[in-house]
């Protein structure tokens, strides 16, 4: 009786094919059976416009938007597409306005505090031959802000990869064209199906500016 239950527990269990004679028997039979008995998927809509086939920024006179964002909130969050490339025409646009540029990659960035306006320490692999050493660097905005020529607008500071960070690592940033008032921070928070950007304060989950 006990064996009896146990057959009939999940008739629905089909032991996978020994060998692939069998598979490629089974698939046979499977496309052998009447069309209406075979399973349908409806096809999901798909809707194109002419952006996605000439590019989004070309068709979006945005620039003028896009400097005048950067100069009154000072600190973006920036989106862009998957595939990359759109975002050399806004950092260009910024390099006509008199700004240098200064990019950096979030991931190994440290603590941003200390590697952007403080001197920090830096120790270098020592393959398990060297001694361990430890090296101290000026802060990397501060050098360039004492370096840069005196036409210059200012310094903008594009960092790379920046949804790695930490919301208080984004709070500094956000917070740094404050603290060095000829900075502007551009972080690259994530992807977009088109480019889009937003004040770092309210992603940071700090208030707004006060005017």
């Amino acid at each position: 009786m006990a064996s009896a239950s146990h057959s009939m527990a999940a008739p629905w269990r089909i032991s996978p094919p020994k060998s692939r004679g069998e598979a490629a028997a089974a698939l046979g039979s499977a496309r052998r059976q009447p069309a209406s008995q075979r399973r349908r998927f409806a096809a999901a809509p798909v809707r194109c416009g002419i952006a996605d086939f000439v590019g989004g920024d070309l068709l979006r006179p945005d620039l003028g938007r896009w400097l005048a964002d950067v100069e009154e909130h000072k600190a973006l969050a920036f989106y862009t597409p998957h595939e990359g490339g759109y975002e050399g025409r806004y950092l260009t646009r910024l390099r006509y306005q008199g700004y240098r540029l200064m990019d950096i990659s979030a991931r190994g960035l440290g603590d941003p505090e200390a590697t952007l306006t403080k001197i920090h320490p830096v120790c270098p692999p020592h393959l398990g031959k060297q001694p361990i050493a430890r090296w101290y660097f000026p802060p990397e905005v501060d050098y360039r802000l004492s370096v840069l020529p005196p036409d210059a607008k200012g310094l903008v500071l594009w960092v790379i990869e920046a949804k790695v960070l930490s919301k208080a690592e984004l709070q500094f940033l956000a917070l740094l064209p404050t603290l060095r008032p000829k900075v502007r921070v551009i972080a690259e928070c994530g992807t977009w199906r088109k480019v889009e950007w937003t004040p770092l304060r309210d992603i940071a989950g700090l208030p707004p500016a006060k005017p």
